[in-house]
């Protein structure tokens, strides 16, 4: 069996396994909240592992294996995802997604695989202290999981002192990390208002309360709160704000609408700035609507507190890259996106890398985006030298 600075690696046999759970998991996507499939998969494949603890149901449809050494140490945390999209899957695979509408173009399937690679390498070998907890999250594409399942009892049972997550990356050279101290994704959310007036005949608009002046002035309104153009997403004040859905009225030439609804997405790096900016939009909406004699709803939904990486579990990781000859560099961190890896870094020292997935693939999201088989056994050897740098194994 190889070994990586004291921490046994899967074996080519092993990676065919791996292989061939991911491509299972990439033909049955399932949706945030939806995993039932993919957590029962999951939870048979470590079974076989006979881990000392096992917990289904966690935050919803999480999975989580222990692997305890019986030794006092660190407890670890390696975090995945369950969840697929929305997203019809246009690869041109053997294994593409069999249910229509949705596929696993953010590589959620892979991760699973990735971390995988640590049941069956803890299966055989326990760590010499402290122990490793795999944990499978639902729901991370709406935002929903994550604090689902810190949030579970049964996770303030699991205390782990570290977490670290792997997220591939389109567009950066295969195998190459990026890893940097701090913020690394946004915070985000999304905001959804709704407009009600009174409707009336088309010949007759005055008769009622339309909210189209009110619809108008929020879409350049909600988007002049943005930074201004250039500011770099490292910048403490970086803002974003983005229309992505309006509607007024119903399809009909003879009726003046009454009421409406604005979708945005607001986008700060940092939680404190969200805050501001929450308060800010809302102020926005409520004196428009005032103005124009509509009432108002709010409503928020996918809310993506920011992702921070713990400067001394990024400098584990960083030693551990360097422990197996991998590059690393911060790159384009931070990034826009969002993660809710985030919420786990509130009761651990946490993580997050980007894996480059090649400069040729797709972009994640894209209708063709399938994540790359030669990645699991990189994610693997990272897994396995992180634990070796924090020392769960005597001989590492």
């Amino acid at each position: 069996m190889t070994i990586t600075a004291g921490v046994p690696l899967p074996t080519d046999a092993d990676i065919e396994v791996l292989t061939r759970l991911r491509h299972d998991l990439h033909r049955h996507p399932e949706l945030s909240g939806q995993e039932r499939r993919t957590a029962a998969t999951i939870a048979a494949f470590l079974r076989e592992t006979v881990p000392d603890r096992i917990i289904t149901g966690i935050g919803g449809h999480g999975v989580a294996a222990i692997y305890d050494s019986g030794r006092p140490g660190p407890r670890v945390l390696l975090r995945c995802e369950l969840d697929g999209l929305p997203i019809a899957d246009l690869a041109d695979v053997p294994h593409r997604s069999t249910v229509a509408g949705q596929g696993h173009q953010c590589g959620h399937d892979g991760h699973m695989a990735m971390v995988s690679s640590m049941a069956l390498v803890l299966g055989r070998r326990r760590p010499s202290r402290g122990a490793v907890i795999l944990m499978y999250q639902p729901a991370e594409e709406d935002g929903s999981g994550a604090r689902a399942v810190v949030g579970d009892l049964a996770f303030a049972a699991l205390r782990p002192d570290h977490a670290f997550a792997i997220h591939n990356m389109p567009g950066i050279p295969l195998g190459r990390v990026l890893i940097k101290d701090g913020p690394v994704c946004c915070a985000s959310r999304g905001m959804m208002l709704r407009l009600t007036g009174r409707t009336a005949h088309a010949s007759q608009p005055e008769t009622g309360v339309s909210p189209m002046a009110a619809v108008a002035r929020l879409m350049t309104g909600l988007a002049a709160l943005a930074s201004p153009p250039g500011t770099a997403t490292g910048d403490p004040g970086f803002t974003l704000v983005t229309v992505t859905h309006a509607t007024m009225g119903v399809p009909a030439f003879g009726v003046a609408p009454g009421e409406a609804s604005l979708f945005a997405t607001l986008r700060t790096l940092t939680d404190d700035g969200m805050a501001r900016l929450v308060d800010r939009a809302e102020a926005l909406a409520r004196e428009v609507a005032r103005d124009e004699g509509l009432a108002l709803e709010i409503g928020h939904a996918d809310v993506f507190v920011t992702t921070e990486n713990d400067a001394h579990a990024a400098s584990v990781v960083r030693r551990a890259l360097d422990r197996i000859g991998l590059p690393h560099e911060p790159g384009l961190l931070p990034m826009r996106a969002s993660e809710d890896f985030g919420q786990f870094g509130h009761g651990a020292r946490a993580a997050i890398m980007l894996l480059g997935a090649g400069e040729d693939r797709p972009a994640l999201h894209n209708p063709d985006y399938d994540f790359p088989d030669g990645l699991i056994p990189v994610g693997a050897r990272i897994h396995a030298a992180i634990l070796a740098e924090i020392g769960l194994f005597e001989d590492a």
